[in-house]
């Protein structure tokens, strides 16, 4: 993938005056981003590969504030994981133009659109009608409305093991365990009974399912079946349904 040119100055100066303040980064979140930025896209490099303990060791600061950092800045689509594992990550970079929502062009004199700040208001520019919600924006695990959100989605079924659950014994799973920076958007966030979330823990969703199928809890069909729902969730095919905007509560907190 050839790299289009870009000033960096200007890209500086996009990130500190526009992106920084309108994401609400905080001086980590910041410091890790433009970490990142130096030593991938001002040297012509796309990705980079990583693991925390590394990272914290190279910005001097403790792994629990920079894996955060990174959380949050995956949440915000500023980072995107291109590959995750226990042994480290590899991460692409995004400039700040390329942050969905900034509008910012590279340039001299460039400037950058304001971001909407708040989901079912217009975005500067227009994108978005008034009113509407961006689940892609959305924290699932903010307010009680939301979290049952997800577990209606699922029809009142375990996510994996396709059994019915009663309310008292059902929870929420991160397909993508947290430890390895899973967020709380619906395309992460399933319902399942207890049983299983305790059984899957940090375990990859599909094996989990190959297991319980393994184990005869799944037939080949449910199996499938289950495989395709997680390629569906992954793709933003299962939305739930979130009918009021208070369900958003406080804000979409990473």
């Amino acid at each position: 993938m050839k790299l289009k040119k870009f000033d960096p100055v200007e890209v500086w100066k996009e990130l500190e005056d526009e992106l920084a303040p309108r994401l609400k980064l905080n001086a980590i979140q910041r410091t890790v981003y433009a970490h990142l930025l130096r030593h991938t896209r001002l040297e012509g490099k796309l990705r980079r590969r990583f693991t925390i303990a590394t990272l914290a060791l190279e910005l001097r600061i403790s792994r629990a504030p920079v894996r955060n950092a990174i959380r949050r800045l995956a949440y915000l689509r500023v980072l995107r994981f291109v590959e995750r594992s226990y042994g480290g990550y590899l991460m692409e970079v995004r400039l700040p133009a390329e942050v969905g929502g900034a509008r910012c062009k590279t340039g001299k004199g460039a400037k950058c659109a304001p971001l909407s700040s708040k989901v079912g208001t217009r975005s500067a520019d227009g994108d978005r009608p008034k009113g509407e919600i961006n689940l892609e924006e959305v924290n699932f695990l903010n307010t009680t409305a939301l979290r049952q959100a997800i577990h209606a989605r699922e029809g009142g079924r375990c996510f994996y093991c396709r059994r019915r659950v009663s309310g008292r014994s059902r929870c929420l799973d991160h397909v993508v365990p947290q430890a390895r920076f899973g967020q709380n958007s619906y395309r992460n966030l399933v319902s399942c009974c207890v049983e299983c979330n305790w059984r899957k823990r940090d375990h990859a969703a599909p094996d989990f399912l190959r297991e319980l199928y393994r184990g005869g809890t799944l037939s080949r069909k449910e199996l499938g079946e289950g495989l395709r729902a997680l390629r569906a969730l992954a793709a933003g095919k299962l939305r739930p349904q979130v009918l009021a905007q208070r369900s958003l509560g406080a804000g979409n907190r990473g």
